[in-house]
């Protein structure tokens, strides 16, 4: 794991110095802290120079492109596996932050195809790979990537990002110029990119309490959604396409097997995944909840090795979050190196500046908290690759919010949608005039409310404001919404959603968003079950944009490359290939993968009510992190850009603190937007 930069001037005069590439690259040095290395390449002299190169020939140099890496060791901790890397002839070159997979078979198949390696990394595999298949080699490539590459004889930069978002990549255009890094604080190094909010991604910010990819809170500067690459050519001429997408893995139609087709396969895969996830020369290790997922982990990994490593996180005084006696069992049955730490209020709130700093932009989930610990707990006992269980909760329906979902699509939203929209519109009118006071008929009403709309009723697994909430938020002292929301067209919302270089979503809803994921799924040939649409939307949101950034941002704070074998592309596949009624039995959530976890993993595992991996701060708010998280939104430099109603959200912290209402999520979710914006915008200390 690594962190990367570039720059490339196609259309504009302008020396790139190895000084600017080495300040972005080490704004990043906890992402690699084992090296660090530059390339410039002229392309007037066809001439490159590196890191290795002496000062005065480094100056010499007009660079066109200029890479930068940090490196973090783990395949092949030699000279010879450094970056900026380049091939035998010095005609690509690329920096490169993941892991392949199947690097060893691929370097095989390669090397017989007359290739020569010169070190034992995948990175030098990529090379190869892109040397024989071009563009179509990210098809053969299976792990977690985000890289650039230059192919000096066509004059032009490749940017990939993985096919489900492990890695993140973002990017910035300016005229004649366009920046790349594997986080924003790196282009933000660059002395010609300025500072500000984009109002658009706040608007979506407040929903999905991440922003949406291509989006960032900062104006300007971009994430390549999942699956996509992007090319740069000399001309300027820039292409964004699409290389993987899971619509069209969940619209395949499969004959219905036995269980135990499934079941089998679904062991064989993750146990291979597993295998090929603990691909390192470097000690490795587990995150261990006691759940199913760390503990299959676990289970797996024990039949690899000697002895596996674990780690476990608790907080002080809070019996509901506790989880160790599960975790001690899992460490118990498979005698693993067993590590633990307990965290309180205080090492919460310590940790929110350096929270705030890694994130880059904000990633309102409260599980980044005790993540930095448990990250932090590996680090110190010399574990440098961790496994962990995200993503088999979104594909094999884990949560209950799922099953809640499918349950109130079949009782009240399919049924509304079955009504004209006229008569939806007038019972929703009706029923909002009996002032329900009933959560089962305020419930109900949000579903009727979104049959009216024309809205699929699930928005993602975390969503704090939708739509219709943001009004009293957003209002302006007129009274006034800042935010017009017509319906984009198709052109505009393909151009948001990361299908075109022009970037325009200031007029849409969130809702379109999710409407667009329908439309792609429907397009691919699934229109009518509900778990498939929900798992997509999931998919290309929720797990890439908010779980998989947490994961890779909060461990690599700590210099820890995180893997999730769960989310090994074949298994994905296979797992959207299982019917829903197999995947969920009557109130049954993850169904089939529990039953194959039997007599890998104790019963009682499997079968515990699920806690999930959470923080304590509605247990705090009355204390002191409920006064910082008031202050930190109250004193906000924000509050000058008049983009949030104050008066509004002095009410809901009154409401929350009287016990009037539970609104924890929504403070929180703008306490981060508002450390974000004095740390990264005003460059405030915080």
């Amino acid at each position: 794991m690594c962190g990367i930069c570039g720059v490339y001037n196609y259309g504009v005069r302008g020396r790139i110095t190895a000084s600017i590439i080495e300040r972005m690259r080490d704004t990043m040095v906890h992402r690699g802290p084992d090296g660090a290395g530059w390339m410039l390449y002229d392309a007037g002299q066809n001439k490159a120079v590196t890191h290795r190169s002496a000062a005065a020939e480094a100056e010499k140099v007009d660079a066109t492109i200029g890479f930068g890496h940090r490196r973090l060791s783990i395949i092949d901790l030699s000279e010879a596996g450094a970056q900026p890397m380049s091939n035998e002839d010095g005609t690509v070159w690329i920096t490169y932050n993941g892991e392949i997979y199947n690097h060893p078979e691929l370097c095989d198949e390669l090397k017989a195809a007359g290739h020569v390696y010169h070190s034992r990394s995948d990175t030098e595999t990529i090379i190869h790979a892109y040397e024989e298949w071009g563009d179509e080699c990210v098809h053969h490539l299976e792990g977690m990537f985000g890289f650039g590459l230059y192919d000096v004889q066509r004059r032009r930069l490749l940017l990939v990002r993985d096919r489900i978002g492990i890695k993140p990549l973002y990017y910035s255009f300016l005229p004649g110029r366009v920046l790349f890094a594997s986080e924003i604080k790196a282009i933000l190094e660059f002395p010609d990119v300025t500072r500000d909010i984009d109002q658009a991604a706040l608007y979506h910010y407040l929903t999905f309490i991440t922003t949406p990819a291509p989006l960032t809170l900062f104006k300007g500067i971009f994430k390549l959604p999942p699956g996509h690459l992007m090319t740069v050519e000399n001309s300027g001429a820039v292409r964004v396409k699409q290389w993987w997408d899971l619509a069209k893995v969940i619209a395949r139609r499969e004959p219905v097997r036995e269980e135990g087709y499934y079941i089998e396969n679904i062991r064989h895969l993750l146990s291979e995944s597993i295998r090929t996830h603990m691909m390192s020369d470097v000690p490795f290790g587990v995150f261990l909840s006691g759940g199913i997922d760390s503990s299959m982990n676990v289970a797996l990994m024990s039949r690899h090795t000697p002895t596996v490593r674990t780690f476990s996180i608790a907080f002080k005084d809070q019996p509901k979050f506790d989880e160790f006696q599960f975790a001690r069992q899992i460490a118990k049955e498979f005698a693993t190196d067993h590590h633990e730490v307990v965290i309180d209020e205080k090492d919460l709130i310590d940790f929110i500046p350096q929270m705030v700093f890694h994130q880059d932009e904000p990633i309102a989930d409260w599980v980044c908290v005790p993540l930095y610990y448990v990250s932090k707990l590996a680090r110190d006992n010399n574990t440098i690759v961790v496994q962990v269980g995200e993503g088999s909760d979104e594909q094999f329906s884990g949560y209950d919010n799922y099953i809640n979902m499918l349950h109130n699509y079949r009782d009240y939203w399919a049924p509304y949608m079955r009504l004209p929209r006229a008569a939806r519109w007038l019972l929703l009118q009706a029923a909002t005039a009996l002032s329900p006071h009933s959560f089962r008929v305020r419930r109900r009403l949000g579903y009727l409310r979104k049959a009216v709309q024309n809205q699929f009723p699930f928005w993602g697994g975390a969503i704090a404001f939708l739509d219709e909430d943001k009004k009293p938020l957003l209002k302006t002292a007129d009274n006034e919404i800042r935010y017009p929301l017509p319906v984009p067209d198709e052109a505009e919302l393909d151009a948001a959603l990361g299908y075109d270089v022009v970037q325009d979503s200031k007029k849409m809803s969130s809702y379109d968003f999710i409407a667009a994921f329908l439309r792609r799924l429907e397009l691919a040939g699934e229109k009518n079950d509900p778990l498939k649409k929900i798992i997509y939307i999931e998919f290309k949101q929720r797990l890439c944009e908010l779980l998989l950034m947490r994961v890779d941002k909060i461990t690599m704070a700590t210099s820890v490359e995180s893997r999730v074998p769960f989310l090994d592309h074949k298994l994905v596949e296979f797992a959207m290939s299982i019917p829903s009624e197999v995947k969920v039995k009557g109130l049954t959530p993850k169904y089939i993968l529990k039953k194959a976890c039997e007599g890998i993993i104790p019963d009682n595992i499997i079968y515990r009510k699920k806690v999930g991996f959470g923080a304590p701060v509605q247990e705090w708010f009355s204390g002191r992190l409920g006064d910082e998280i008031e202050q930190g939104i109250m004193n906000s430099r924000l509050r000058t850009r008049g983009l949030l109603n104050y008066d509004y959200i002095q009410q809901l912290v009154d409401k929350h603190r009287s016990g009037a209402g539970n609104y924890t999520w929504q403070l929180w979710i703008l306490f981060n937007l508002s450390r974000w914006y004095d740390l990264w915008i005003e460059k405030e200390r915080i």
